[in-house]
């Protein structure tokens, strides 16, 4: 585990040092700013977020995964986005396409049909109208039961 953080640290040095060399200081100051305050409003509407992506569940448009998925996406990108260095905010912004994609792209898919019951009228949808007809061999009658 400590080799993962010593190596995203130095991606992260690498990707940071790269990116203020070709933005300048200026551009690097507002790179940060805009990133920080893109991670805030993505965690100030991350209950909207996550209300929205309830009722989509509710719609049968997501199923719990992809709920789950996209819920998380969506914080820690946003988490990501705040914290300063280069590589973490292309790693939040790719966590937010991601979130993108199932909201919008993966619930292209018609809405499956309400699986909750109406149990006011469940008896009536219960019944089975049977009739039964028995016949006798030896008397040529029959019996008739509604």
């Amino acid at each position: 585990m400590p080799v993962f953080v010593i190596i995203y640290f130095l991606l992260e040095l690498y990707v940071s040092l790269a990116l203020g060399e070709r933005l300048g200081f200026i551009g690097s100051v507002v790179w940060i700013l805009a990133t920080l305050s893109i991670g805030m409003a993505t965690l100030r509407m991350a209950p909207l977020t996550i209300m929205q992506n309830l009722q989509a569940v509710g719609l049968g448009k997501l199923d719990m995964k992809k709920f789950q998925d996209a819920s998380m996406a969506s914080f820690v990108g946003g988490i990501l986005l705040i914290i300063p260095g280069a590589f973490s905010d292309l790693i939040g912004f790719g966590l937010l396409f991601y979130t993108f994609y199932l909201r919008f792209v993966a619930t292209i898919t018609p809405a499956k049909p309400n699986t909750y019951k109406n149990y006011k009228n469940q008896g009536e949808e219960d019944v089975i109208d049977v009739e039964i007809v028995e016949r006798n061999s030896d008397n040529n009658t029959s019996i008739e039961c509604k």
